[in-house]
């Protein structure tokens, strides 16, 4: 991941809650379906969070799964430290410091959540990602991602930018942070969701889908194969 991400976001970390629900004109549709999408028959779900800045996602999952394992991760360390304050009481979860990106994960999750994160990558980048979360999910494992996309055609980009231009000049938040959040878009690399979908695809997942879309803000769904590779198939 870029290194001007890193520092964009370690600025921004003491007032990054706060500013993400008027930054999201959809924020409660985008974060609800994503959410919803967290399910899992096993009472401590083992979920990794990437990107996972604040814990803010992380937080809303644990409210609804209370005994997960969950393990944050993130490139900026001030963002994390939002995180182990907001989880302070929490000796169970674990955190991360580092780029996922690049990052060999030794174990495997039941769940792998990220949100706004991943449309900072270069698009190899996020393909190379996504085939680095199917393999560390648990078959029957699902992958759950609240990101941001492309439009189709530089018209509907053009769209999604004014729209979000003006809620967020309505929102009443300081002329301050409404440029800084202009200023940290320059560095996005949203890509199309449909080509998201194919990557998805290509890296093993079944049941892909986008199952939230309000402008440039999507909801992704994605399911690894619960058949054990090498298993002798059920006649």
């Amino acid at each position: 991941m870029d290194s001007s991400v890193k520092k964009l976001f370690d600025a921004i970390a003491s007032g990054y809650d706060e500013q993400r629900k008027k930054l999201i004109p959809c924020f409660d549709d985008f974060y609800g379906m994503a959410l919803s999408l967290v399910e899992s028959a096993a009472a401590s779900p083992k979920i990794l969070d990437l990107g996972a800045g604040t814990g803010l996602f992380s937080g809303m999952v644990l409210q609804k799964y209370p005994n997960a394992e969950l393990t944050l991760m993130d490139v900026s360390d001030k963002m994390l430290e939002g995180a182990r304050q907001r989880f302070q009481h929490n000796d169970s979860i674990r955190y991360i410091v580092g780029d996922y990106s690049n990052y060999t994960f030794t174990e495997s999750f039941d769940i792998v959540i990220s949100s706004l994160s991943i449309h900072h990558l270069t698009h190899m980048a996020k393909q190379r990602l996504f085939m680095t979360i199917h393999q560390a999910l648990l078959p029957g494992g699902i992958f759950v991602n609240a990101d941001q996309v492309a439009g189709n055609h530089p018209a509907s980009d053009e769209y999604y930018r004014r729209r979000w231009l003006e809620h967020i000049n309505d929102s009443g938040l300081s002329r301050e942070a409404i440029e800084a959040s202009v200023e940290r878009r320059k560095l996005d690399i949203n890509a199309q969701l449909n080509d998201q979908i194919i990557w998805l695809e290509e890296a093993g997942f079944l049941d892909v889908d986008c199952m939230y879309k309000y402008l440039d803000f999507a909801v992704f769904f994605s399911r690894k194969d619960s058949r054990v590779p090498g298993a002798t198939p059920h006649v």
